[in-house]
């Protein structure tokens, strides 16, 4: 089995990264309209999840709890304004999904705008906001999110997973970078991002138990981190984890000494605030499989025979 020093060491050096560059999580209040306001929030919605898991699976040492802590507080407070950065970005486009997929996780961990939930509660009733047109794994997710919110999902999930990729179980040899990330997706909605594993349907796990060896194989040898992680992260989602040894050495192996993870192959190099768009994506992956993978570590462990 792979070691627990290992992928929780991972985890330390991630959030000691985004720690020490969260400024990094920057929004552009003056950005070009034919670029979108919304498009800098993604980042801080991924903060808050990874931060969610983190509390979540119970595994973070004091240090860890508390610069996840530290950075949840920080994005909330300064780069989202207490919530009103939110209720602007809804304003200036009204039907966006985005400000509502970034405050479900900050929500979750106790943050609160009244203002800007009740423009998610009226959005959501409109038929624009049903029609808007999406791929299939982001209707999942959108649903499962409003589930999650105490809203009833438009459609329901269990109407959406079967037209995604992954639902259909296809041929798995056609799997390429874009179609991946839609299989991990896939996977974190159906489980509410690794919290409910039984949430993925039997055929779909029996499916993955099977091939995504093959594909954490096949990526590794392309050393495409972001990717592995992300598979590294599906395989701490199913009812049955491997905790690959060779994908998480080769993993743990391309972190940087200072807890950077690159995207693809090495690090790049120039200005830091383009270097942190790169980068910033992979080592929040690497920090998500981790706490995932370091609590499934555990749990195999206490179930062990004496």
């Amino acid at each position: 089995m792979t070691s627990t020093r290992l992928i929780h060491n991972v985890g330390v050096g991630a959030l000691e990264w985004l720690h020490a560059h969260r400024d990094g999580f920057r929004l552009e209040p003056d950005v070009d309209p034919e670029v979108g306001y919304l498009e800098r929030f993604k980042p801080v919605g991924e903060l808050a999840l990874v931060c969610k898991v983190l509390f979540r699976e119970g595994v973070a040492g004091s240090h860890q709890a508390q610069l996840a802590r530290q950075l949840i507080d920080h994005a909330w407070r300064h780069t989202l304004d207490g919530g009103r950065v939110l209720v602007r970005g809804q304003r200036i486009e009204p039907l966006s999904t985005i400000p509502f997929e970034v405050y479900l996780p900050f929500k979750e961990l106790g943050y609160s705008h009244p203002e800007v939930e009740q423009a998610f509660r009226l959005n959501q009733r409109l038929e624009s906001f049903a029609a808007l047109e999406m791929s299939p794994v982001r209707r999942l997710g959108l649903s499962a999110f409003l589930r999650r919110f105490g809203l009833s999902p438009r459609p329901p999930e269990t109407e959406v997973v079967g037209r995604t990729w992954l639902g259909r179980t296809p041929e798995p040899w056609t799997v390429e970078g874009h179609t991946a990330y839609d299989i991990t997706h896939t996977v974190f909605h159906l489980t509410d991002w690794g919290e409910n594993p039984a949430g993925l349907p039997p055929r779909i796990a029996d499916y993955l138990a099977i091939w995504l060896p093959v594909w954490l194989d096949d990526w590794l040898d392309l050393q495409r981190w972001d990717l592995l992680g992300e598979l590294l992260i599906v395989d701490g989602c199913l009812p049955r984890p491997t905790l690959d040894e060779r994908a998480w050495e080769g993993f743990a192996a391309a972190q940087q000494p200072d807890g950077a993870m690159p995207a693809v192959r090495t690090m790049p190099q120039g200005d830091p605030e383009e270097v942190f768009d790169v980068v910033y994506h992979p080592t929040l992956v690497a920090a998500f499989a981790s706490a995932v993978a370091a609590s499934r570590a555990l749990t195999q462990l206490a179930h062990a025979p004496a």
